[in-house]
């Protein structure tokens, strides 16, 4: 049998700010610019969570879309739809949200649900902005 790739896209807003609280005003402003902003901004993100895996003889799946939306549903939108990225989410307490830094820890949440369904995660997607993007293989990298 052959792997497979299977992909959900799940949807949330969120507010961030991009500020190094060791480096002066300036510093954020030159690194960060309007991502700094004293208060915040925002984002309509999008997430492709990518699972691979040999299809299920009994159902032809690498994993249950409906398992996977769930998945991402709960451990994903749920803590981050409508939130303050900085203040509101504990699994990013202390971390700098970057677009780069999300994708890393939505990964450590949701890898072990995901296996728990039969899935293994191959990749996160995170679109910040229509031309933002980052793709996080889990230290995985297919190249």
């Amino acid at each position: 049998m052959k792997t497979v790739y299977i992909t959900r896209r799940e949807t949330f807003n969120a507010a961030h700010k991009l500020y190094n609280e060791n480096w002066s005003e300036e510093k954020n402003e030159e690194v960060f610019g309007k991502c700094a902003n004293a208060n915040w901004h925002g984002h309509n993100f999008s997430i492709w969570v990518t699972v691979k895996g040999i299809p299920h003889p009994d159902t032809g799946f690498v994993i249950n879309l409906k398992d996977l939306s769930k998945i991402v549903k709960e451990y994903v939108v749920e803590p981050l739809d409508h939130r303050n990225l900085n203040l509101d989410v504990p699994f990013l307490k202390g971390i700098l949200p970057s677009t780069e830094n999300i994708a890393i820890e939505v990964w450590n949440i949701i890898e072990g649900p995901i296996k728990e369904k039969g899935g293994e995660l191959a990749k996160i997607k995170l679109v910040e902005t229509e031309n933002n993007f980052v793709e996080y293989y889990g230290g995985n990298e297919p190249f």
